[in-house]
């Protein structure tokens, strides 16, 4: 089975970890037997755009072809807009941008289907190109579609439905993200649930001989981009008003985003500068580090369609805490495998910190709880098994 990946979310030499669940269940179809290419899109930026910001500087600097543990990676060129002006007609873009590319690769990799992820770009894109070549789609979501993109415009919407209208199967990681699609698109019988999942691999225990060593240190993690709906804010709010009780806690916020510095001005402004450390993007495996060595993972975060950072917690035996009505109720249980808090709500993260801080026990149980949940049903592996099943679907192999 030869399968063409269309996914603009991937590991480059611009982003390290962007996309890195992709790349997992690349690597665990591979694993399976699944022979694979990479195709993965950045935006254009010829001179003198790769001169205006750091950022289109470093997207220049992303070699046409890469190898990440063994997986061959393709990275072709688009025309993107700033702020993602335009967004309706960017599939149309990415298509012309990689269908030189495809024609070439097709002559040596003639692959059986295609599966993109996100169903904008990626989707469309490689809806077209599943029209050139006569091939079925694989569309998996990933969260933006529907809990962003279907909102911005009429044209957006419509452009997402041609793309679910078209895909043979659309793959969701979580029900939250099924639940919406079958009230935005009328496409019922071709949806199909499939978790994301973790390396059991990288899952470990080191010690981190650099972080500070602390006497009863109680460490906080979070890992995520800093926007504002991942509630890092909230966070540091709840740990303002729990430091006196708790003079031990240490809280690590793993990431960067355009809210770094407010956040670092709004920890100062607390009060906070002994209790909280920013430590800024770090490689995946570093992360799962943290999360080995971490003793609550919390990230309050909202519009949350899946979270593998939170699995990833779990699978290391770490109580974790997220907001209710989100993906992780696929598998957080309020008070068994972990703690559910009110979207926006400080008072509800501060009861659940310390109910877990004053109860070292059962956050213990909660965690191992947690663990057996995860690594019974969220690998890579059950992940590739499930979407193979989907593939032999569409081929008409079942």
């Amino acid at each position: 089975m030869k399968v063409l990946v269309l996914s603009h979310m991937y590991p480059s030499s611009f982003n390290e970890v962007a996309g890195i669940f992709v790349h997992e269940q690349v690597k665990a179809l591979i694993k399976k037997g699944v022979e694979v290419r990479v195709i993965s899109p950045i935006p254009w930026t010829p001179f003198p755009i790769n001169r205006i910001k750091g950022k289109w500087r470093k997207y220049s600097q992303v070699p046409s072809r890469a190898i990440w543990d063994d997986v061959e990676v393709f990275y072709p060129r688009y025309l993107t807009f700033p702020r993602s002006w335009f967004f309706a007609s960017s599939g149309k873009r990415m298509y012309r941008g990689i269908e030189e590319m495809i024609e070439r690769i097709y002559q040596e990799f003639p692959f059986d289907l295609i599966h993109a992820h996100v169903a904008l770009p990626d989707g469309y894109a490689a809806m077209l190109l599943a029209q050139k070549y006569q091939k079925p789609l694989v569309v998996t979501i990933h969260g933006q579609d529907l809990q962003q993109t279907v909102h911005r415009n009429t044209k957006c919407r419509c452009a997402l439905n041609l793309v679910f209208d078209y895909a043979s199967q659309v793959v969701l990681v979580s029900n939250k993200l099924k639940y919406l699609a079958e009230e935005f698109f009328d496409c019922r019988e071709k949806l199909t649930v499939i978790p994301n999942g973790v390396d059991l691999g990288k899952v470990s225990a080191p010690e981190l001989e650099d972080l500070p060593k602390r006497e009863r240190t109680v460490t906080l993690l979070s890992v995520s981009y800093l926007i504002s709906r991942k509630g890092i804010d909230i966070n540091l709010a709840a740990l303002q008003r729990l430091c006196s009780k708790y003079p031990w806690l240490h809280y690590l916020v793993v990431g960067d985003g355009p809210l770094e510095n407010k956040l670092k001005e709004m920890a100062a402004s607390l009060g906070l500068d002994d209790y909280v450390e920013f430590l800024d993007r770090q490689p995946h495996d570093r992360v799962m580090q943290y999360m080995a060595n971490c003793d609550i993972f919390t990230l309050p975060s909202w519009d949350e369609a899946f979270g593998v950072v939170y699995i990833e917690a779990m699978a290391h035996g770490k109580p974790v805490i997220g907001c209710q009505g989100e993906g992780i109720e696929d598998f957080v249980e309020h008070g068994k495998t972990g703690m559910l808090v009110k979207p926006r709500d400080v008072d509800s993260l501060v009861e659940a910190l310390d109910f877990l801080l004053s109860h070292p026990e059962e956050a213990k149980a909660m965690g191992e709880r947690g663990r057996k949940l995860v690594l019974e049903n969220y690998t890579w592996e059950k992940n590739a098994e499930k979407t193979m099943e989907v593939y032999s679907s569409v081929l008409g192999e079942k």
